[in-house]
């Protein structure tokens, strides 16, 4: 028995839900967005969207709950939006935006420019005395996870100062330094 997989999931207004031949298509506010699946059922009535499986087979089960949980993932996202944040941990290090473009100073010898999707907005803050946030915004939660976790790849955080780029609340395991 899959907990998730049972659970409906209530359509918010504005939001609409079209399943076609292994395709589920999301539209909203802020996007549109399709998702292929295989081995289930996705059904929409009186508001939710149902997805059932034909057996209890072990392929069956497991894509049972995967589904389910990306279809809310796409229903949220385009009623509501995803949003990450980086920020970044050193002295001398700085983040600067101008439109989709972003320029990161890491205490490398050049500083990484990298060129965002447009289904990204992204916006930087930095103000005197904290450390600079980096501000991801989009509809579809995979791509701004993946966009998260390539910017935190440039830098990331050491175990001894906790240096680098980190997601906001993200706690790090920290090593003593050497003992004299």
């Amino acid at each position: 028995m899959s907990r998730i997989g049972n659970n409906p999931i209530a359509v918010p207004e504005g939001v609409s839900v079209e399943v076609g031949e292994n395709l589920v298509t999301v539209i909203g506010k802020l996007g549109e967005l399709t998702q292929d699946f295989s081995a289930v059922s996705i059904k929409v009535e009186d508001g939710q969207v149902w997805v059932t499986r034909p057996s209890d087979s072990k392929e069956h089960k497991a894509k049972h709950g995967l589904y389910r949980s990306l279809v809310l993932n796409m229903v949220e996202g385009v009623s509501k939006g995803w949003t990450k944040e980086l920020e970044l941990v050193g002295v001398g290090y700085r983040a600067s935006n101008q439109g989709q473009k972003l320029e990161l100073a890491l205490g490398f010898s050049h500083n990484i420019v990298l060129n965002l999707a447009s289904e990204v907005k992204i916006e930087t803050i930095s103000e005197k005395g904290k450390n600079p946030v980096i501000k991801l915004m989009s509809f579809d939660k995979q791509l701004v996870g993946q966009v998260a976790a390539k910017i935190r790849s440039f830098r990331k955080p050491e175990p001894y100062k906790g240096k680098g780029i980190k997601f906001v609340g993200e706690e790090l395991r920290r090593k003593a330094g050497k003992s004299a």
